[in-house]
């Protein structure tokens, strides 16, 4: 089973990729902020999340009230019994095998 390269590893490696770049006469450019993003000569307006103002957000605590009470009034009701019903009882020998059954009130 292989090893899986840490950070640190490939940092390492990445590091010594930058530098044999440079030292074999690599040269690396300053863009400014956004250039690589264009497309179609517009900047990607995705990307610009972070720049934009703040959105105000649509307040939907009534509407959730509402729902809850909606849920509520849909409920219904359980009604218990006053009146017990009988209850089936199964009676079983010692090796588990049932021998009969009774009703209990």
């Amino acid at each position: 089973m292989n090893k899986r390269p840490s950070k640190n590893d490939v940092r390492d490696q990445i590091n010594q990729e930058v530098e044999d770049f440079l030292r074999k006469g690599g040269e690396v450019k300053e863009l400014a902020r956004g250039e690589t993003g264009l497309i179609n000569g517009k900047y990607n307006d995705r990307s610009l999340g972070f720049e934009k103002p703040k959105e105000e957000r649509t307040p939907v605590e009534h509407v959730l009230k509402d729902i809850d009470q909606r849920r509520q009034e849909s409920r219904k009701p359980v009604k218990k019994s006053t009146a017990k019903r009988p209850r089936k009882k199964i009676i079983y020998d010692d090796f588990g095998e049932p021998l009969r059954v009774i009703w209990e009130d």
